[in-house]
């Protein structure tokens, strides 16, 4: 029996009638005529998916046809400009040299000297005060130990007299210590008084007395932060403090005043003035209270004003009487407070 047969059908595929169709798998589905694979796919262009490219505008002109401009809002060129056989940079205007451009360099390379002047003394200025107080510091310490070896080696003939172990002092070598209680400040003092002598310590005058005896004991330094800087702040009574080998020495301010640098009878045995201003001194001592020496001094030299010389500052004492003490009993009373 044929296929057609078999499915009620006959064989050119037409239902006959009068009898049941049978439900073929795609009898619900609306054939699709033959057609090209692609006809479902719309027709796109090789080159509708790249966006167009805008027409290319003249070099000498703008998007709105007009010539370009060789120089923007602000005068300055922005494109190379001909000039006769050659064409200039879009900077030609501001690198060729001129009046105004000499004028500008000129100002500009003063201004940075200056300028470069001004840290190098800022510096200057900053090693004075930093610096050489960090120096001389370091070289008190040296003096001070120098100082403390020569004192605890026993001398030859122990039985000899203060005033003779403060004598014998070689040039730069340290001989007593000095302290001033009002400005928290003490220091090794050397002898002599050249500049290298005192490029690190005060400096006693070799001709002048030593501590404790009669005469001037006189003493310069410089006056730098770490040395005497604030020597001018010592007023008429404030006690000064030497330190000796055997001996401590308390003496008190008398009188202070400027001199010019040729004054030099500052230093001299029996400075001028000074006897009256320890007598005026005791004179308004009250009773219980000690006195001043009439003939044992301490003259303090220094540079005045500060960061100048052209004057001398001077500070004159005497000694207390009765401040003598061993060294060996410990420090007076004016440094233990």
């Amino acid at each position: 029996m044929s296929a057609a047969r078999v499915s009620g059908q006959p064989a050119s595929g037409q239902p006959v009638s009068g009898q049941p169709v049978a439900d073929d798998a795609t009898t619900t589905i609306p054939r699709i005529p033959a057609a090209d694979a692609t006809t479902v796919i719309p027709r796109v262009d090789e080159t509708s998916l790249i966006g167009k490219i805008p027409d290319v505008v003249p070099a000498d002109a703008d998007d709105s046809g007009k010539p370009a401009r060789d120089r923007d809002d602000s005068g300055a060129p922005i494109r190379a400009v001909r000039r006769k056989d050659v064409y200039a940079s879009a900077y030609a205007d501001y690198t060729r040299v001129t009046v105004g451009s000499v004028i500008r360099t000129t100002l500009r390379t003063t201004g940075e000297l200056l300028i470069t002047c001004g840290l190098v003394l800022l510096l200057f200025a900053a090693y004075e005060v930093w610096g050489k107080a960090a120096i001389v510091d370091s070289h008190q310490n040296d003096l001070n130990q120098q100082l403390a070896q020569a004192w605890d080696t026993p001398t030859s003939s122990p039985s000899s007299s203060p005033a003779t172990n403060t004598l014998a002092a070689p040039p730069g070598d340290a001989i007593a210590r000095l302290y001033i209680p009002r400005l928290d400040k003490h220091w090794v003092v050397v002898q002599g008084v050249s500049p290298a002598d005192i490029r690190y310590a005060p400096g006693h005058y070799p001709k002048s007395a030593m501590p404790g005896q009669d005469g001037n004991f006189s003493m310069a330094g410089h006056r730098m932060r770490s040395v005497f800087w604030d020597l001018d702040k010592l007023q008429v009574g404030d006690k000064i403090v030497v330190e000796t080998r055997t001996t401590w020495y308390v003496y008190a301010v008398v009188k202070t005043r400027v001199v010019k640098p040729t004054q030099v009878e500052v230093v001299s045995p029996n400075p001028p003035e000074v006897k009256a201003a320890a007598k005026a001194t005791n004179d308004k001592v009250t009773p219980g209270n000690p006195t001043v020496s009439l003939d044992r001094f301490l003259t303090l030299t220094t540079c005045n004003p500060k960061w100048d010389n052209y004057q001398r500052l001077i500070i004159h004492a005497a000694l207390v009487d009765g401040s003598e003490r061993p060294r060996a009993d410990g420090p007076p009373a004016e440094l233990k407070g």
